[in-house]
């Protein structure tokens, strides 16, 4: 049986719109994701970051992401990554969106030393708090001293480099699309 994609015509589209708006249905009023971001100044993150970094264990000892020089990617470019060793199963529910994620980090509006050190305190705190999946907010602006998205690049870097990601991708559109990336992490452990 052939499973060829059927693309509506206008008239379906016009039914279809008009049906929903009959039912009421109207849009959503933002479209952003929203992964509890914690303000500035937040006493837990301080809390958090201080245990982090005094931790002396195998992550700590891991040591901090690389500042070297990145290779710049696209706003709208689809990140993906995952070990070789990763079952083919896992990484497309990562991809699909069907893991759901326990915890999130927003980098809007952070430096870039500042969004590595969030990363890392974050990726520290989720690995001791057994995370499986988080969601990292990176966004798709130019820097502005650069023609391409600085913090996203950099994210695509350092998540590379974290021995404890298994796994990343872009998200799906409702939790930040290429804005954001679902991060699939190693429980440590297992």
């Amino acid at each position: 049986m052939s499973r060829d994609r059927h693309l509506p015509d206008e008239d379906e589209v016009s039914a279809f719109r008009q049906a929903l708006k009959e039912a009421g249905v109207r849009p959503i009023a933002s479209n952003r994701a929203d992964p509890g971001r914690r303000r500035r100044g937040d006493p837990a993150a301080a809390e958090r970051r201080a245990a982090a970094t005094s931790a002396a264990d195998d992550l700590a000892a891991a040591g901090r992401t690389s500042d070297g020089r990145v290779e710049p990617v696209r706003p709208s470019e689809f990140l993906d990554f995952a070990l070789p060793d990763l079952p083919w199963r896992t990484r497309k529910q990562l991809k699909r969106g069907r893991i759901g994620w326990e915890a999130g980090l927003d980098l809007h509006g952070f430096t870039l030393e500042e969004a590595r050190a969030e990363l890392e305190a974050f990726l520290r705190d989720a690995a001791t708090r057994r995370r499986r999946c988080v969601l990292v907010v990176h966004g798709k602006a130019w820097g502005t001293t650069s023609d391409y998205p600085v913090i996203k690049s950099h994210v695509n870097a350092w998540l590379r480099e974290w021995p404890s990601v298994l796994a990343f991708c872009s998200a799906t559109m409702i939790d930040g699309g290429t804005g954001a990336v679902y991060v699939l992490l190693r429980r440590r452990g297992h």
